[in-house]
C-alpha cells in the first residue's frame, strides 16, 4: 500500500478552528492548560474559533466532578471557548458519552467497506498472545488472528451473542508519512503500527475512532497536541483516508518537562491547576508562564499577557526543546506580577477574594470557634488554611510512635492512596486512611499523627480530616508530598518495591 501523508495546511477553509479535548478523569492538569493555551492562540491570531469537547469515553474513571473542575479551572486561566459542553453550538453534543450513536455508525461503515474487521477475543487469549510473543521477541501487538475466520464464521459469533470489539485494518508493509507543522515529514513503518481496537465491548468507541469523527464532524482544521501522539498519528491518517475526509493538518507540541528533564508529573511538581489557584497565584501570571513554554515573543520579553501573546502568536516560533515547569520560575513570575500589576488597593482586593470566600470561610470557622476566646486566637487557630507548604522539617516527626523506615513507607501508601480518591469528602478520606493503617498494623492513632503533623505543622491541630477536606485535594497531596520528601523519598529500588507492595494491597 502506498505511503499516506495528511495534505498540507492550506484547505481552502474560512475559519481556522481548533479543540483541546480534555478526559475528565482526574483533576485539572497544568499539561491541559498548556495545551489549550496554544490552541486557543494560534485559533484568535487566526481570526478562526477555539472549541472545548469533553473525552469521557472512558466510563469507569470519568465524573462529573472532573469535568466542572476542568472546565472551572480553565475559565479561571481566562481561557474561554467558542463551542463546548456548557455552551453549545452548533456541532454538538460536546460530550463523546453523548455521541455514542454516532460512533457505531461510524464504526461499521468501516467494517462494511471492509477497513475493520469483529475481533472475538477473549482478555485471557490476548494475554497469552502477548505472552507467547515477549517470549519469541516479537512486538507485542494484535496478530490479526480474527481476519482468518470467514464470513460465515464471523455471522455465526454474532448470531450467538459472542462479545467483540472492532478493530482497523493496518497495512503490512511501507511507511506512514506524517507531516507535521514544526517537524516537517516524519515517517513510522506500518510495521510499528496496532490494529487498533475503535470500538470496544462495552459499545463506546476507543479515543482513536472517537477523535477523529468528531475532529470531521466538528470541522477541526488544525489539531495541536502533545508529542505523546505521534506515535497514533498514523492510526488517525489512515481514518480519515478509509472515510475520505480531508486531513486536518497536524502540529505536536514538546511535552513539558520537570527540572530534572523527565515528563511533568505529579510525584515531582504540583501539576493541577487548581494546586496554583489555592495557593494564591495570579491567573495572569500562570498563563504568562504557560506560554513561555517552548514558546517565546519576537522582543524575548519575559513577562507578557494573554492579549499580548496572541497579537503576536506565531506557532513556527515553539521550540521542540522539553520546556521546563519551574515552580520556583513561576513563583517568581507571578511576583513580577503582584509588583507591577497590583496597586494596594488591587492587591486587597484580589487577597481577600482568594483568603476570604464566604463559603471557605464558613466551612472552616465551625472547626475555629470551639478552640478560641479571642478574635486574636484565629490566626494560630486557622492558619493552616491560609498557607501554602509549611515549614516542617524532619524534627517535627521525632515523636511519632511509628518506626522510622515503616513511617516513610506509610506515608507514601497514603499519599497514593489519596491520589487515587475519586470522591474528596472526609468520610471517604477517613475511611481511605483508617483501611491504610489496619492494613500496615498500624495504630490508628500513630498513623494519625504524621498525617496531621504533614497537613497542619501539629498534632495540636483541628480536626485533620475536616481540615483535608476543606483544603482539598490539591494542597492535602502536595503538603503530603513535602513531608514524604522531608522524611526522605524512597530511592529507585525502594519505589519499585513499595510500588509492587502497594499494589497487593
Amino acid at each position: 500500500m502506498a505511503a499516506f501523508s495528511n495534505p498540507a495546511d492550506e484547505k481552502g477553509m474560512s475559519e481556522v478552528r481548533t479543540r483541546i479535548a480534555p478526559s475528565p478523569t482526574g483533576d485539572p492538569h497544568v499539561g491541559t492548560a498548556y495545551i489549550a493555551l496554544f490552541n486557543m492562540a494560534f485559533a484568535r491570531k487566526m481570526g478562526g474559533k477555539f472549541i472545548l469537547r469533553i473525552e469521557d469515553t472512558d466510563q469507569t474513571r470519568s465524573t462529573p466532578e472532573s469535568e466542572k473542575m476542568i472546565l472551572d479551572a480553565l475559565r479561571w486561566l481566562g481561557l474561554d471557548w467558542a463551542e463546548g459542553p456548557d455552551v453549545g453550538g452548533p456541532h454538538g453534543p460536546y460530550r463523546q458519552s453523548e455521541r455514542g450513536d454516532i460512533y457505531a455508525q461510524y464504526a461499521m461503515e468501516l467494517v462494511e467497506k471492509g477497513h475493520a474487521f469483529y475481533a472475538f477475543e477473549t482478555p485471557e487469549e490476548l494475554d497469552e498472545m502477548r505472552e507467547n510473543q515477549k517470549a519469541n521477541g516479537l512486538p507485542q501487538k494484535y496478530d490479526g488472528r480474527a481476519l482468518a475466520l470467514t464470513q460465515e464464521e464471523v455471522q455465526a459469533k454474532l448470531n450467538d451473542g459472542v462479545p467483540y470489539v472492532i478493530r482497523m485494518k493496518i497495512p503490512e508493509e511501507g511507511t506512514c508519512v506524517v507531516q507535521d507543522m514544526l517537524r516537517g515529514e516524519i515517517e513510522i513503518d506500518w510495521t510499528q503500527v496496532d490494529m487498533q481496537v475503535l470500538l470496544k465491548a462495552d459499545g463506546m468507541p476507543t479515543y482513536h475512532l472517537a477523535n477523529v469523527v468528531d475532529d470531521h464532524l466538528m470541522k477541526i482544521t488544525h489539531v495541536i497536541r502533545g508529542e505523546e501522539w505521534i506515535n497514533s498519528a498514523p492510526k488517525h491518517i489512515l481514518l480519515y483516508q478509509y472515510f475520505g475526509w480531508d486531513m486536518p493538518t497536524l502540529c505536536h507540541m514538546p511535552l513539558l518537562r520537570n527540572p530534572d528533564k523527565s515528563k511533568l508529573s505529579k510525584r515531582k511538581n504540583p501539576t493541577s491547576i487548581l494546586y496554583y489557584q489555592r495557593m494564591g497565584y495570579l491567573p495572569e501570571a500562570v498563563v504568562n508562564y504557560l506560554g513561555r513554554m517552548g514558546w517565546s515573543m519576537p522582543d524575548e520579553r519575559e513577562k507578557f499577557s494573554l492579549e499580548e501573546m496572541v497579537e503576536n502568536f506565531d506557532i513556527q516560533r515553539v521550540s521542540l526543546g522539553g520546556p521546563v515547569f519551574d515552580v520556583e520560575k513561576l513563583s517568581w513570575l507571578n511576583g513580577v506580577w503582584m509588583r507591577e500589576d497590583l496597586t494596594v488597593e488591587t492587591f486587597a482586593q484580589k487577597y481577600a477574594e482568594w483568603a476570604f470566600q464566604p463559603e471557605y470561610i464558613n466551612a472552616i470557622l465551625p472547626l475555629v470557634v470551639p478552640r478560641v476566646e479571642t478574635f486574636s486566637d484565629v490566626a494560630d487557630v486557622a492558619g493552616l488554611f491560609f498557607k501554602g507548604m509549611l515549614p516542617i522539617t524532619e524534627q517535627d516527626f521525632e515523636n511519632v510512635k511509628v518506626e522510622r523506615e515503616t513511617l516513610r513507607k506509610a506515608m507514601q501508601f497514603a499519599l497514593w492512596k489519596l491520589e487515587a480518591l475519586r470522591t474528596w469528602e472526609k468520610q471517604n478520606i477517613f475511611d481511605t486512611i483508617k483501611e491504610l493503617a489496619q492494613t500496615m498494623d498500624i495504630k490508628l492513632k500513630d498513623f494519625n499523627a504524621p498525617i496531621f503533623i504533614a497537613i497542619a505543622g501539629s498534632t495540636a491541630s483541628v480536626s485533620v480530616f475536616d481540615s483535608m477536606a476543606i483544603l482539598g485535594p490539591d494542597i492535602t497531596r502536595a503538603r503530603l508530598r513535602k513531608a514524604v520528601t522531608v522524611l526522605g523519598g524512597p530511592s529507585k529500588k525502594e519505589m519499585k518495591r513499595w510500588e509492587k507492595e502497594f499494589q497487593s494491597l
